[in-house]
Order: C-alpha cells, then sequence, then structure tokens
C-alpha cells in the first residue's frame, strides 16, 4: 500500500531565513519557490518549508506524506482498520489526491496521491 515518503513539510517562522539555512547551510537543491511555500529535494524526498503565520492553529502541523497509488483505496482500508482520519480524501490544487491522519502520538501522517500530469503543469507555471 504505501510506497515510500513523499515529502515532509516544517512551518518556521521566516520563510527568507529558512530558506537560506536550507539551501546555503546545508546545500539543498532548492526545486520550487513560491511566496507560501519551498520544495528542496533531500534525496529524492521534498522538504517543504511553509510560513508559520500560513499556518491554521488546530489544523496544520508538521507533517509527513506517505506515497500511495490509490488514496480513496488506503483510506477504506486504513478506516477498515480503526484509524480515525482527521480528512478524507480530497483534490488538492497542486494535483495531489490527499487524507490526513495521526498516529497514535498526534504526529500527522498524509496518504498521498499524485496526478503527475497536474503536478507537473503547476510546477512549471507556479502557483
Amino acid at each position: 500500500m504505501i510506497k515510500r515518503i513523499w515529502s515532509i513539510t516544517l512551518y518556521v517562522t521566516s520563510i527568507a531565513r529558512s530558506k537560506d539555512f536550507y539551501e546555503k547551510t546545508l546545500g539543498l537543491n532548492k526545486m520550487y519557490e513560491y511566496p507560501t511555500y519551498i520544495g528542496f529535494d533531500c534525496g529524492g524526498v521534498e522538504l517543504g518549508l511553509i510560513p508559520r503565520n500560513s499556518v491554521r492553529v488546530g489544523e496544520d502541523a508538521p507533517s509527513l506524506q506517505l506515497l500511495v497509488d490509490d488514496v480513496d483505496e488506503a483510506y477504506q482500508t486504513l478506516m477498515g482498520k480503526g484509524v480515525a482520519f482527521i480528512a478524507g480524501p480530497h483534490d488538492e490544487p497542486w494535483g495531489g489526491r490527499q487524507a490526513r491522519f495521526q498516529d497514535l502520538d498526534g504526529n500527522v501522517l498524509e496518504l498521498t496521491q499524485i496526478n503527475w500530469k497536474r503536478y507537473f503543469d503547476v510546477s512549471s507555471k507556479g502557483a
């Protein structure tokens, strides 16, 4: 069901300062940059930065995205195993389909399915 980690998203207090740290200090390759998101390649896993002021209190937290072939199928399978979801399957404007849940300690995990054509179209045009 789960193929690999797709991305890890961190919320930062200063997007500019964090961009410099991850790009210049750590030497990560910036894949794209938007006003509310910067994505870096970290060995094939996307490390995303979102400014903390854009976080919806109580809804957004650092998250681990798990790549799957079919979000709806994985959602049903996990629901059958008693997993309680924060958000059911939904489409994202960047080409993803996601469902969000928490592990036993409250860490946010997201099942992520990607429409690659939409993803690359949006990435090439910018958000």
